[in-house]
């Protein structure tokens, strides 16, 4: 297979893994495409005005170039840190996409002339030759330093000069050779990868071993990847503070507006935070407080954010599809606990109590909204199906249970109370988001110390969710407080000091 042709298929079409594989990459690829997108935004043009914040400031393709790879890179590293189940995994073309055709018929082409060189009298193996250089240069990649015996019986073996002038001599016995390449696999490859290689044994026809000979080593490449990814993770973590910051500082000097939707974010949540506090919260805090308070508040609202707006912060935007993702799920829980809520305090201390009767409860709904915020989900229809839903339960346990049996009156009143919850303006929904919000912010704010806050009241059913999502959520404040620190400390000084003045 022609060198370009391999690399495609292993080096160039690796991608990124998140929570899992497949949600990794999307996650990864949308985080690395805003910041690209944001670098190319953030360019000055003569047809566009640059804010006075920011002064205009022209950068060179190459310049632009530079600073999408360093964003690039900071992506990458920030993944393997944030991300325990990072994994490198190749991706195919899409099924039927003109790429997979293409790479197809290429290929194709390749293996029927390396068979049609192989079958001439006497046989040509300029290709198969080529085919040994590759597969060297594979093997040589996976020795370890210091493992020079190995080397030396690799560069005997597979010396291509050698193996030249045994071709043209008709002395080439290119069995043996894939014989060699096959042992060699089976001394490098992962233990999952054993039965892959004792099957390349059994394949007689070279062309087809080849072909799998390929096929492994491709997918050994991509262990030996996900490898030096688990050994590199505990040492990138001392270093990667340090780096992304450098790497960010590096972006901001050639993007010096890059830190405005930043800005305008901590500016908005400070504003926000006077308004609701009357104006106390300077009064009674010092600036220090006042900070830390105006920031854990800013995490807090990415978890409310308005999905359909681009300014996100930017030192946050590598991490916008996981806050995405906590809150999709805290809108969800935010629901589930206000039905059960509600149904709790319907039914009365009969099911108050009752083994198992809560966690069916919540399983129902968790399965009905499961789809919530899907394009195709009607709300109303769900909430229909868990009221009638409940209902069932409720009547099927109190029975069990020797309670009077659960009247028609009783349940559609519980179903239309149910039923009221999806209103965003509704007083229980709007309860219970408000004492989840306190509770996440308690996390913020208690995040150093090993027990988590107090559970607030009617939270009980969904505190072991909550409790994961708190725990999530402030790992990934408490890392990027760590990284944007100084450019933190910088902007809430320049909005808390002007704030103070005024007030005094």
């Amino acid at each position: 297979m022609p060198k370009e042709s391999n690399e495609s298929s292993s080096e160039a079409n690796k991608k990124m893994d998140s929570k899992g594989p497949d949600d990794s990459t999307e996650q990864t690829e949308a985080s690395e495409e805003m910041l690209r997108k944001r670098i190319r935004t953030n360019t000055p043009s003569p047809h566009r005005l640059t804010p006075q914040s920011s002064p205009p400031k022209f950068v060179s393709m190459e310049e632009l170039m530079e600073t999408a790879k360093g964003v690039t890179n900071m992506a990458l590293a920030h993944e393997i840190v944030v991300n325990g189940g990072f994994q490198v995994k190749p991706t195919e073309p899409a099924e039927g996409s003109l790429e997979k055709r293409v790479k197809e018929i290429m290929h194709k082409v390749f293996w029927d002339s390396l068979e049609a060189q192989l079958n001439e009298d006497p046989p040509v193996f300029d290709h198969a030759i080529q085919l040994v250089g590759e597969i060297k240069e594979t093997l040589l990649m996976f020795l370890r330093p210091g493992q020079t015996r190995l080397k030396g019986q690799i560069e005997e073996a597979l010396d291509l000069s050698l193996i030249q002038q045994q071709a043209e001599n008709g002395a080439l016995d290119i069995s043996k050779v894939a014989q060699f390449i096959i042992s060699m696999m089976g001394a490098f490859c992962a233990p999952c990868r054993d039965e892959d290689v004792r099957k390349l044994r059994d394949i007689t026809d070279i062309v087809p071993l080849f072909k799998a000979i390929f096929a492994v080593l491709d997918k050994m490449k991509i262990d030996m990847a996900n490898f030096a990814i688990t050994s590199l993770r505990p040492h990138l973590l001392q270093q990667s503070v340090e780096y992304e910051r450098q790497k960010f500082q590096d972006f901001l000097d050639k993007q010096p507006n890059a830190l405005d939707f930043t800005l305008k974010w901590l500016q908005e949540t400070a504003d926000s935070l006077k308004e609701s506090q009357g104006g106390a919260a300077s009064d009674s805090s010092s600036s220090s407080q006042l900070a830390l308070s105006v920031h854990n508040q800013a995490y807090l609202r990415l978890l409310n954010w308005d999905r359909s707006t681009d300014s996100f912060p930017e030192t946050a935007l590598m991490d916008r599809g996981r806050f995405l993702e906590m809150q999709l799920e805290l809108e969800r829980l935010v629901l589930v606990a206000a039905v059960l809520l509600i149904v709790y305090n319907s039914a009365g201390e009969a099911i108050s109590g009752l083994p198992g009767l809560m966690d069916r409860l919540k399983n129902t709904m968790k399965i009905l909204l499961a789809e919530m915020h899907t394009p195709s989900f009607k709300l109303d229809e769900a909430f229909s199906s868990i009221g009638e839903k409940l209902c069932l339960e409720l009547g099927e346990c109190l029975s069990q249970h020797g309670f009077s049996p659960f009247h028609t009156d009783r349940q559609s009143a519980l179903k239309g109370q149910v039923a009221a919850v999806q209103s965003a303006d509704n007083p229980i929904r709007k309860l219970i988001d408000s004492r989840i919000q306190a509770y996440l912010l308690c996390f913020l704010e208690s995040s150093q110390h090993k027990t988590p806050p107090t559970i607030p009241g009617g939270l009980a059913p969904v505190s072991k969710e909550l409790e994961e999502l708190g725990v999530k959520l402030s790992r990934l404040v408490n890392f990027n407080k760590l990284v944007f620190s100084p450019f933190y400390q910088k902007i809430l000084q320049d909005i808390i000091q002007p704030r103070e003045s005024a007030d005094t």
